[in-house]
């Protein structure tokens, strides 16, 4: 079976290498894009199981980029989890309200990453 892939929209190379540190253990597939734009096209073009999506971002920001991903049939079903610093109520109920299945706070808690990884992919 071939393994699960897992696109990570972030423009932080830092937070990049910490999602792939975290998740290698798990033998994903994993495939990175560094803005709003590219993490909606890679999304198209790979047809990834999941994704991590960033807020922050130039280009556009994660809650467009979800909703591009959400208005597309062959991307709608995939789970997303928000991953950012935006930890207000307000964000939270926008990022919900874009489409996004999940949402994790940074600084990231390796052990709640992977937990919420694995709970959306029904590991």
């Amino acid at each position: 079976m071939a393994p699960r892939k897992i696109l990570l929209v972030d423009d932080s190379e830092t937070i990049l290498q910490m999602e792939q540190m975290i998740l290698e253990k798990g033998c994903y597939e994993l495939v990175m894009a560094r803005n709003g734009e590219e993490g909606v096209a890679k999304a198209l073009e790979t047809r990834p199981d999941l994704i991590l999506m960033d807020v922050v971002m130039p280009k556009m920001n994660g809650f467009d980029a979800v909703r591009h991903i959400r208005e597309n049939v062959q991307t709608r079903g995939v789970p997303i989890v928000m991953v950012t610093s935006k930890a207000e109520a307000e964000s939270m109920e926008t990022g919900y309200e874009s489409g996004c299945s999940d949402y994790i706070i940074k600084p990231i808690d390796s052990l709640e990453l992977v937990a919420k990884v694995k709970n959306l992919l029904g590991e």
